[in-house]
C-alpha cells in the first residue's frame, strides 16, 4: 500500500525527483490489456514521463483528433486502418515522422509524406463462441452468415464508431457490387446480414461479453483481438477465416500533428515499435508484425502456420467513398432487414 505522501505524489504525477513528469497522451483502439503493458515497461524505461492513453474505436480516434485540430489534446494515434491514416493526412491531422526502421515496411504499408507507418497487418476472421460451436458448425464464409440458422444469433459491433467495422463492411459491399455488376447488391446483402443480427454493440468490451453470455454466438471481427480475449481473459472464442478471402488491414502509428510533447512522442512511438516490443505483441497480444526485418522463429509458431486468402479490395475506392457507404448503411439498411423494408 502506498504511503500517504507517495499516493500525494502520484496524483501530482510527480517523480521521486519531485519534479512533474511530462505526459505522453496516446489514442489507441489497442486494448487496456496490451495499453496497459506498455504504459508500465515505458515509464520503467523512462520514469520522467507518464503515459496516459485512451481506448476507442480508430474512428472515434480520427474525428476526436479532428475536432482538437486548433488544440491538439494527443501526442501519438497508435492503431488505426490505413485508409484512416490517409484520410488524417489528406487533412493536415499528422506531424511528418521517419522512424528508424522505415525502410522495413512494404510501400504500401506506409505513407508516401512519412506521416503514418504500417506496424501490424491484422486480418478479419468471423468468430463464434467455441462452448456452443465447433470449427465444423460455426459460418465458414461470408455468404454463411445470412443462412436463416444464424438469425438472431449474430452480434455485430457499431461500424460507425469501429474503423474495423466499416472496412469489414466496406469490402463486402465491393465484393457484391463486382460480383454482380449491381451497385445495389451489397447494400442488399448487408440488409440480409442485418436480417440476422440480433443486435449492435456499442464498443468491443460489449461484443466481448454478448458473445461469452451466449446473447449471441457469432460475429465479425479481427483475429488478433480475439487470440487477446482467449488468452487474457479466457474467453470462450474460436474463429475461422473465411474460406473467399478476407480483408487483409495494415494497422499504424502516427504521431499528431501539433504534439505538446513532440520530444516524447518520437520515444514512445520508436519504443512501441521496435523489434523488441514488436516481438511481445505478437507473442502476448496475437499481433502481426507489418515488418519484414524480425526473424520468423522469433514470432509464435501460430503466425509461421497462418494461411490468408486476402480478399481482392479497392482500398483508394474505400478511401474515398467509405464514409458515404456507411451513412447509408444507417440510413437505409441498418433495421431493413427485421421491417423488411427496402435497401438501395
Amino acid at each position: 500500500m502506498k504511503t500517504p505522501w507517495l499516493l500525494l505524489l502520484a496524483v501530482l504525477g510527480l517523480g521521486c525527483s519531485g519534479r512533474p513528469r511530462t505526459p505522453v497522451v496516446v489514442y489507441s483502439p489497442h486494448g487496456k490489456e496490451m495499453l496497459v503493458e506498455f504504459e508500465k515497461s515505458y515509464e520503467e524505461k523512462f520514469p520522467d514521463q507518464d503515459v496516459q492513453w485512451l481506448d476507442m474505436g480508430s474512428q472515434d480516434v480520427y474525428d476526436r483528433i479532428r475536432t482538437e485540430r486548433s488544440n491538439p489534446q494527443a501526442d501519438v494515434w497508435w492503431g488505426a486502418p490505413s485508409i484512416v491514416f490517409a484520410r488524417a493526412e489528406r487533412e493536415s491531422l499528422l506531424e511528418r515522422y521517419l522512424p528508424s526502421w522505415e525502410g522495413a515496411v512494404p510501400s504500401d504499408a506506409r505513407s508516401r509524406g512519412g506521416c503514418w507507418y504500417g506496424t501490424f497487418l491484422t486480418p478479419e476472421v468471423i468468430m463464434y463462441n467455441s462452448r456452443i460451436l465447433s470449427d465444423s458448425t460455426a459460418p465458414a464464409d461470408w455468404d454463411d452468415l445470412l443462412l436463416p440458422q444464424w438469425r438472431d444469433k449474430i452480434i455485430i459491433r457499431s461500424p460507425l464508431a469501429s474503423g474495423t467495422m466499416r472496412i469489414i463492411f466496406s469490402a463486402l459491399l465491393q465484393r457484391e457490387n463486382e460480383r454482380t455488376g449491381d451497385p445495389g447488391a451489397g447494400f442488399r446483402w448487408l440488409a440480409r446480414l442485418d436480417a440476422n443480427t440480433r443486435t449492435y454493440a456499442a464498443d468491443p468490451t460489449q461484443l466481448y461479453l454478448k458473445i461469452a453470455r451466449e446473447e449471441g454466438l457469432v460475429t465479425l471481427w479481427d483475429l488478433p483481438d480475439v487470440i487477446i480475449q482467449v488468452r487474457k481473459n479466457g474467453y470462450p472464442f474460436g474463429y475461422r477465416i473465411p474460406s473467399s478471402g478476407t480483408p487483409v488491414i495494415t494497422d499504424g502509428i502516427a504521431i499528431v500533428r501539433g504534439s505538446k510533447h513532440p520530444k516524447e512522442a518520437r520515444q514512445f512511438y520508436e519504443f512501441v515499435t521496435s523489434r523488441e516490443s514488436m516481438i511481445r505483441q505478437a507473442t502476448a497480444f496475437g499481433r502481426i508484425p507489418a515488418r519484414y526485418d524480425i526473424p520468423a522463429d522469433q514470432l509464435p509458431e501460430w503466425i509461421a502456420r497462418l494461411r490468408l486468402t486476402p480478399m481482392s479490395v479497392n482500398w483508394n475506392a474505400i478511401e474515398e467513398h467509405e464514409r458515404e457507404w456507411m451513412h447509408v448503411w444507417d440510413e437505409k439498411v441498418k433495421g431493413s432487414g427485421r421491417t423488411g423494408g427496402g435497401s438501395p
